[in-house]
């Protein structure tokens, strides 16, 4: 995996932490299920056995999944976070231009940290992609699914 994925210390430190559950908990669970299943005698026949081996080939690739992630990490401070113009951990207030009483906030994250409901969108979404690079008064124009939309950018700065 050669992209780099930008975290932020906090996300970082989750993707450690489920690593971490996946190859403690999780993976002696499920070889257990697969010893318990082997116990049940003839392995050809046995459906349980085949599902718990499923599992622990999902489970694997997971754990190499997030393995790979943290690897190619690279953890931001956001304290040398520029605000002159949006970047990766920037938050972004916006004017919506076509309700011009609606604004808006959105901070810019990896993939990996992306959680609409807190705000923090991905800088690989249509969205995200629009903002990057943009300044203080620049006004975006956005395809997306439902139509375009239409925003001016009022404030950069970092939480």
């Amino acid at each position: 995996m050669s992209d780099r994925i930008y975290l932020t210390r906090e996300g970082y430190n989750r993707l450690k932490d489920d690593l971490h559950v996946l190859t403690t908990l999780t993976r002696k669970e499920v070889l257990e299920k697969i010893a318990e299943a082997r116990s049940h005698g003839d392995l050809s026949e046995n459906a349980e056995y085949d599902a718990a081996r499923e599992e622990q080939s999902q489970l694997e690739s997971r754990i190499s999944d997030l393995e790979n992630r943290l690897a190619a990490a690279t953890i931001l401070d956001p304290k040398q976070i520029k605000t002159d113009r949006v970047y990766i951990l920037t938050s972004v207030k916006l004017r919506n231009l076509q309700a011009e009483d609606e604004i808006i906030e959105y901070t810019l994250v990896s993939s990996e940290e992306a959680d609409s409901d807190l705000g923090k969108i991905s800088v690989r979404s249509p969205v995200g992609k629009a903002l990057i690079g943009k300044s203080v008064g620049d006004k975006v124009r956005i395809s997306v699914p439902k139509g375009e939309l239409h925003y001016e950018i009022l404030d950069i700065f970092v939480k």
